[in-house]
């Protein structure tokens, strides 16, 4: 094989080199094939030699421990969010404490004259009655007066049936009176007064301008509220029937008692004195017509008429109330339904 001599500027000393002929490039493979075995006796025996056994990737033999957490990625995300809630409930929590301490003790909701308590709804019922429930509440803090109490209060008042309280920031109470409406006179002992659907009990207004005309509820006065309501069922269905149609026969009736539940008893006058109709406990409207119809030939045969008794179908039952000297007869009617 030729040499070619080259200059290295490194060491500025020529070196040799192994020129490669043409018929190099064409000997046979097995010429090469010899060469590299001269040259690299040991790659070659390599290739050919059997793989051993030795393993392709090195690892240590021994396991290397893992140190696992025991929150799971699930349970640290719950946890996140209830670490946030609760910081946010705590900041809530401030705040409304902060805000209710300022609310309660700043003087800007404080009540500082009657001024600032409003009323509407009042007719019958004063203002003065309304004052004398809410005017210890003057220089108070608005929220640290109790509107339910003060509700109950007023209700107590006769002619109260209902009141409504509302606070104006920053610092005023608005009262809605609803007043109650009275459908009857009650003769209490010897005392006259009004008296609603409900059995309510109230004082004539002294200073009203409105005129009732009213048939007059007779007690004993020692009946409780409950008895009188009770009662006072019987009189709303008694005037509502004769008031039916149109007729207005309410409108002739000077007084009611309903001490017996079973037997409305109406008083009624006319141009020869006052009678006594028993009306029993219903067919009010139709027994009343009776009267109506009868009362001008019962007065042409009873020279006093007191009281008729029109509780039984098919009869009448005059001066049944035993007063001094009646003149008691039977007067046969048609039937009613």
């Amino acid at each position: 094989m030729a040499r070619d001599n080259f200059y290295t500027p490194e060491s500025g000393r020529g070196t040799t080199r192994p020129l490669i002929e043409d018929d190099d490039f064409s000997a046979p493979h097995s010429r090469m094939d010899d060469e590299l075995l001269e040259l690299h006796p040991d790659e070659a025996h390599g290739a050919n030699a059997e793989p051993e056994s030795e393993p392709q990737f090195l690892r240590s033999t021994k396991r290397v421990p893992v140190r696992k957490s025991s929150v799971t990625r699930k349970t640290a995300n719950r946890l996140r969010v209830m670490v946030i809630a609760a910081a946010l409930v705590s900041v809530s929590c401030a705040t409304g404490i902060g805000l209710y301490h300022y609310a309660t003790t700043s003087w800007r909701f404080r009540i500082q004259s009657s001024d600032d308590i409003e009323t509407s709804g009042l007719h019958n019922v004063t203002r003065s009655q309304v004052m004398d429930v809410l005017g210890a509440d003057i220089g108070r803090n608005i929220f640290r007066v109790s509107l339910e109490d003060r509700q109950k209060q007023l209700e107590e008042i006769p002619w109260v049936e209902s009141a409504t309280l509302m606070r104006l920031l920053p610092a005023k109470l608005r009262i809605n009176i609803t007043e109650r409406v009275p459908v009857a006179f009650v003769r209490i002992r010897s005392k006259v007064e009004l008296i609603d659907a409900n059995g309510v009990v109230m004082e004539l207004p002294q200073h009203s301008q409105t005129k009732y005309s009213f048939p007059v509820l007779a007690t004993s006065g020692d009946e409780p509220q409950s008895t009188l309501a009770a009662r006072m069922k019987i009189f709303s269905a008694a005037m509502k029937d004769l008031d039916s149609g149109g007729s207005q026969y309410s409108k002739d009736i000077s007084e009611v008692d309903l001490s017996d539940p079973d037997d409305a008893k109406i008083t009624v006058e006319d141009p020869n004195g006052a009678l006594i109709i028993h009306l029993g406990s219903g067919n009010y409207l139709d027994r009343y017509k009776i009267y109506v119809r009868h009362i001008s030939e019962w007065r042409q045969q009873f020279n006093k008429l007191e009281s008729v008794d029109l509780r039984f179908n098919g009869q009448v039952i005059v001066n049944a109330d035993g007063r001094a000297n009646p003149a008691a007869g039977v007067a046969p009617v048609a039937k009613t339904n």
